[in-house]
Order: C-alpha cells, then sequence, then structure tokens
C-alpha cells in the first residue's frame, strides 16, 4: 500500500480526485480503489517541546535556568491533533511506500518530514519516500506532479534549513522572552514582553522611523531653473547641476543650502548667451513587470486596495484551495518554469471568462511573445503566482477575490505584450561657466503600459514627431512654480526643442525656486512590506548588505503576514488611518533594549545562513553553534539593562489559582 500524505486535507481532497476509484472516505483518510491511501496533516501536527518538558524546573521563569539550550531536541505532538496524528502514525507503519505531498516550501517540508521520522520510520522506507510538488490544485495539474515525483532525499537540505530555523527561534524567542519579561517586571512593567528574532527588529523598524519624523528639522534648500532661447526661437527650461566647487553649500543629498550661492548664479546667468555642449538621443526599453510572488502582491494590494498583508493571504488561499483559480500563494519565486508556457493560451482563455474586466487586455495579448519570466534556472520547489486554467464565474467571487484575481491576471497577461519603449532625451548646457541639465522622454511604444492605466501617460499637447501616437515627455527640469508643464505620471506636455551640440542658445529667464526638506512618512502596510523584503537598505554593516543583495528578507512569505498581525495583537503596534505607527510600549521596548536585538542586522544575516543552509553552501552546526555562543552574549548583554522606561506600562499578567505564577507564553519570531 502506497501512503500519500498531504498537508492539509483540501490538498489531500484534490489528490484523491485524480487517483483509481471507487474510494472509501474514512475519518481523516481516503482509501483508493487500488488499495493505495490518502491523508494528510492538518498544518503542523507537532511542536517544539515546551522547556518544562526538558527540566520540570524551567516551569518558574527564572534568569538562572538561561539560557535553556535543550541538549536533545523534543517535539511533541499537538493535543488538538493528536487523533490525526495516531491515524497517520498507525497508516505509515502500514504502508509499503510513502509519497510526501507537503506545500512546495520550506515549511511544506519540513512539516510531512517531522511527522515521517517522529514515526520512527526504518532508514529504507524514508530513503524511498518520494516527494510530490503541487503548486496547483487542478486535476491536470495534480495529475502532471504526479508524474513527477522524486525522490524526498533531493530535499533533505530543505528541510534541513527550516528545521534550524525552527529550533534557532525557539532558542531566541524562549531565552529573550523570558529573560526581558522578567527584568521588565523587576522594573515594574505588568505582562509579558514577547520578544522574536523577526518580531522584535520589525517592531524597531517602525519605531525608528516613527522617532526620525519626530524629531525631524525641515531645512530651506534652493534650486536655480533658467529658460533658454534657441536661434528659432524655441524655449525650453533646465536646472542648475552645481559643481565639485560647491559641495561645501549642499547637503548628503546634494541640495544646495545656501540661498546667496544660488542668487549669485541667477545674477551671473540672467540674460546670457550659453553654449550647448552635449546632446543625447537614447532608444531605451523596459520589458514587463514579472508575475507575482506573494510579498510583491501583496505590497501592490496595500497600495492599490489598502489591504492588510494578512488579508491578501488568506484571500489568495481561498483562491488556490477553493476555487482553484491561482497557484500555490506562499511563493517566494517570480519565474515560472518553461514547460508553462505551452500552456499558456489556456491560461489566458480561462482569464477571459473569469475576468470580464480584461477582456480587452486579453485581446490584445500575444501568447507567440516570450519573457524572461520562463526560467527553469530561476525554480527551486515553487513559481511565481499565476492564473489557473481553471474556468468560474466572476459572480462566485467575493469583492477582495476578485480584486486580487484580476491584479494577478493582469501580471500574468503582461509577459504578452511587447516592452514599453522610449527615447531617453537630454541637453547639456553651460551659461558663464554654469552646467544646466533639461531631460525628456518620448514614448516611441507603451507596449505592456497599456494594462496599466494609472501608468499610462498622457500624449503632448503638441507632439513634433507624428510616428509616435502615444508620444509624450518627461522634463525634469521642469520648473514646479511655473505652469504645470508635466502630467500625474511625470511626462511633459511640452517636447524639448531641436539643437545640436555648439549651438548658441539666450538665457532669457532665470527662476529661484525655495524648497523645504521634507521628514520621512510613516509607514503602511506596503511600504513595511516593502521593507522587510528589501531589509538589506536597512542593514548597518556593509559587509552583511553585500551578502544580502541577493537573498535579503525579513521573514519568509508564509510568515511576513502574521508577524505583522502579531506586533498588533500584542499592541506594540497600532494604525492610524494608514500608517503604521509604535504604541507606548513598543517604543519604550526597543528603547531599552540593546540596539543589535532592535536592529535587523543579525535577523538579516541568519535569514542569508538560512539560505545558504537550504542551497547546502551551509552545514547546520556551522549556523547553529555561533548562533548559540551569540546568544549566551546577548543574554549577559541584555541582565545588564534597565527596563525602568516600562514602568506602570502593560497589562496585569494573568496567575494560576495555586501556585500564583505568571502564565507562559511563548516568544515567537
Amino acid at each position: 500500500m502506497i501512503l500519500y500524505i498531504a498537508e492539509k486535507p483540501s490538498l489531500g481532497r484534490a489528490l484523491a480526485a485524480v487517483l483509481p476509484t471507487p474510494q472509501h472516505k474514512g475519518d481523516g483518510f481516503i482509501r483508493l480503489g487500488n488499495g493505495d491511501v490518502v491523508s494528510w496533516c492538518i498544518g503542523h501536527l507537532l511542536e517544539q517541546a515546551e522547556p518544562e518538558q526538558y527540566d520540570a524546573a524551567f516551569k518558574q521563569w527564572s534568569q538562572a535556568h538561561l539560557p535553556i539550550v535543550p541538549e536533545r531536541w523534543q517535539l511533541r505532538v499537538k493535543p488538538k491533533t493528536r487523533k490525526q496524528f495516531n491515524l497517520l502514525k498507525k497508516l505509515i507503519k502500514e504502508a509499503d511506500g510513502l509519497v510526501h505531498v507537503g506545500d512546495p516550501d520550506r515549511e511544506g517540508q519540513i512539516l510531512i518530514d517531522e511527522v515521517i521520522n517522529h514515526c520512527q520510520v526504518s532508514k529504507a522506507k524514508v530513503q524511498a519516500t518520494q516527494r510530490c510538488l503541487i503548486s496547483d490544485l487542478n486535476p491536470a495539474a495534480v495529475k502532471k506532479a504526479l508524474e513527477k515525483r522524486r525522490s524526498n532525499t533531493e530535499f533533505v537540505p530543505l528541510a534541513t534549513s527550516a528545521l534550524a530555523r525552527a529550533r534557532a527561534d525557539w532558542l531566541y524567542g524562549i531565552n529573550m522572552t523570558r529573560l526581558c519579561t522578567l527584568k521588565g517586571q523587576q522594573s515594574g512593567y505588568r505582562g509579558v514582553l514577547s520578544i522574536g528574532r523577526v518580531q522584535t527588529p520589525l517592531l524597531g523598524l517602525v519605531v525608528k522611523r516613527d522617532l526620525e519624523i519626530e524629531n525631524f528639522v525641515s531645512k530651506p534648500f534652493y534650486e536655480v531653473f533658467i529658460t533658454l532661447a534657441t536661434a528659432a526661437g524655441e524655449c525650453y527650461r533646465a536646472r542648475w547641476k552645481p559643481s565639485a566647487a560647491c559641495a561645501d553649500y549642499q547637503d548628503d543629498e546634494g541640495r544646495v543650502l545656501s540661498k546667496p550661492l544660488a542668487q549669485k548664479v541667477i545674477a551671473r546667468v540672467t540674460d546670457q548667451d550659453g553654449t550647448v555642449t552635449n546632446v543625447e538621443h537614447k532608444q531605451q526599453q523596459q520589458p514587463p513587470p514579472l508575475p507575482y510572488n506573494l510579498s510583491a502582491l501583496q505590497i501592490d494590494a496595500a497600495r492599490r486596495f489598502s489591504m492588510s498583508a494578512k488579508q491578501v493571504l488568506d484571500t489568495c488561499q481561498q483562491l488556490y484551495e477553493r476555487h482553484k483559480l491561482i497557484t500555490y500563494p506562499r511563493s517566494d519565486c517570480r519565474y515560472l518554469p518553461e514547460e508553462h508556457y505551452s500552456g499558456a493560451a489556456q491560461v489566458v482563455a480561462a482569464i477571459e471568462g473569469n475576468c470580464p474586466a480584461l477582456q480587452s487586455a486579453v485581446a490584445g495579448a500575444d501568447t507567440r511573445l516570450k519573457t524572461k519570466a520562463w526560467n527553469d534556472k530561476k525554480i527551486s520547489a515553487h513559481h511565481a503566482i499565476i492564473p489557473t486554467h481553471k474556468a468560474l464565474a466572476a459572480s462566485r467571487l467575493s469583492a477582495s477575490e476578485t480584486k486580487l484575481y484580476e491584479l494577478i491576471a493582469r501580471q500574468y497577461l503582461a509577459q504578452f505584450y511587447p516592452p514599453f519603449q522610449y527615447l531617453d532625451k537630454q541637453i547639456d548646457t553651460v551659461v558663464a561657466g554654469g552646467l544646466f541639465i533639461a531631460r525628456q522622454k518620448d514614448i516611441l511604444a507603451a507596449g505592456w503600459k497599456v494594462l496599466y492605466p494609472s501608468a499610462k501617460p498622457r500624449p503632448p499637447s503638441a507632439p513634433r514627431q507624428p510616428a509616435a501616437d502615444e508620444s509624450a515627455t518627461l522634463a525634469q527640469a521642469a520648473s514646479p512654480t511655473a505652469e504645470a508643464t508635466t502630467d500625474r505620471e511625470g511626462f511633459a506636455l511640452k517636447q524639448l526643442p531641436p539643437v545640436n551640440e555648439g549651438d548658441t542658445v539666450h538665457c532669457t529667464a532665470a527662476e529661484l525656486v525655495e524648497k523645504q526638506t521634507t521628514p520621512p512618512r510613516h509607514f503602511t502596510d506596503a511600504t513595511l512590506l516593502s521593507a522587510m523584503t528589501g531589509i538589506a537598505r536597512f542593514v548597518g554593516d556593509p559587509a552583511i548588505k553585500k551578502v544580502l543583495r541577493a537573498t535579503d528578507g525579513l521573514g519568509t512569505e508564509a510568515t511576513r503576514a502574521g508577524i505583522i498581525e502579531l506586533l498588533f495583537k500584542r499592541e506594540f503596534l497600532l494604525r492610524q488611518g494608514k500608517d503604521i505607527r509604535a504604541s507606548a510600549t513598543g517604543r519604550q521596548l526597543i528603547i531599552s533594549l540593546p540596539e543589535r536585538v532592535a536592529a535587523p542586522d543579525m535577523t538579516a544575516q541568519w535569514e542569508a545562513q538560512l539560505e545558504a543552509i537550504s542551497q547546502k553552501s551551509l552545514r547546520y552546526g556551522d549556523f547553529m553553534q555561533p548562533m548559540v555562543a551569540g546568544l549566551r552574549q546577548l543574554i549577559t548583554d541584555v541582565e545588564r539593562v534597565d527596563f525602568a522606561g516600562l514602568q506602570g506600562m502593560g497589562k496585569p499578567v494573568a496567575f494560576k489559582k495555586k501556585r500564583r505564577k505568571p502564565a507562559q507564553r511563548r516568544g515567537g519570531l
């Protein structure tokens, strides 16, 4: 008998639907017509043992016990799902062969591997176990996945990476939460201070941003714009580019802070002749955006629909499991297997039926085009989120499901549109020794941008080149105080005149524009997710920043939404409209902690190392041993911290009736 073990019931039922009939549905399993069985987990059936299971003394929270580091790690069966675990244990023992059908990611791998290992399966049976990667629950896709089963031993590095992550998170969360809670209570804090190697640095990002905004002092800076007339009487505007000699009068971003200097420039150039020193025309093209992974989808949905990360994930799960309209949603990949290209016409046809709003987009799609999205070298366990071949009446979808399906489908259709093409133009002019630059972009072909109306520029009022019907220009040097010369997207309504290098032009007017530096904005759902996926931008160590350019990320696709929600649940974060801010408790916690606990450097480095384990370029022990050593030092450092700033904050701790000990709560990510 072959036992197929799925990650959850919905996946198990989709699997059974393409296997031999007649079938008998039991309690927690489906017996197939040929005697094989499909069963499933219900998420994680096992969890890391609590500290008191290693030593009863650990039930009492005490600094003397720290750090708690198990010599031999233990898993325990979750009480709520013990019945399903016992069923699986019985079926695994009876089975002649096993097929691992966990979700195609790190968590899906370890979730079922740990069940098989906990059941003490023989080495021979473990070695013979097969792996089936299903990312589309429609029958045709499931059949294809079954035909392409691989040896489960190929995925040992992926499971090892997940195991290292789980154990490191346990060590960090348990020890740091206990220590900070005890220290906080000694200082008069009422409650539990939950610490996690992802949640705390994320809170730190928000606190740091809030403080930057509060402490920001606005300063004036100055720009000089001039109007230049050609010999033919045509005019264009250009902006002054300060020379190296002006560096002492500029800030770190190159903005001129001296008004007298800007006024001096105006006095020197007004009513003076200048010379065109350089004219550039460069034809450029921009390929369509890649299909979504989960984070990219969450960011777009937050910006367009103000949906939280959790709302997007939950809605995607419905589209995947219930409606079968999209592929596996917890993906961190934005590429597609090359074999999927042959099924593009079917997917496009399904989009046409499922999404009336995209019918014109479907009509313009050319499935003969092939973008860089199809790339087997970029695929590991899963691929980008795309629509499936499944047809379903749009009326059966909720409003949020419709919105997300349309986003995913539009991004997929973009792969069958030509590149966006434009002409970059620049005129460099020297007047009285000063350099002035004018730039514009002429759109040659809108290409895939026709699918995104908000990104489609308006055509100019008087196009100089009639061949470009969608022609528009972007004059970055346009004066912000003059009559509007650019549209909402930044494309100019007037084009630069034709000039040649060496031409003489005349400065007919000069204008001083005074602006104010502005503080950064508070985080929103979209920008906080963007910060998590691009954490290298917030890392201080240049060496770590370099490592993270290809593998950066705070948390994973599957966990980011939960981590953000956890911080709200624990009242460390709060919302003010669309803004996300730290609560008084969250802020004071970060201020009290050592910098490296609240900064993303350490956890970002962990993510890079965990990825290296999954790629077989780092061993488990080479990650865990330094991690434990670092934890011991960190505990020593935090023991010296004064949490007096948290006095009087928090909610009273729940006490047990008999022992009157604080109710234990684990730390987390």
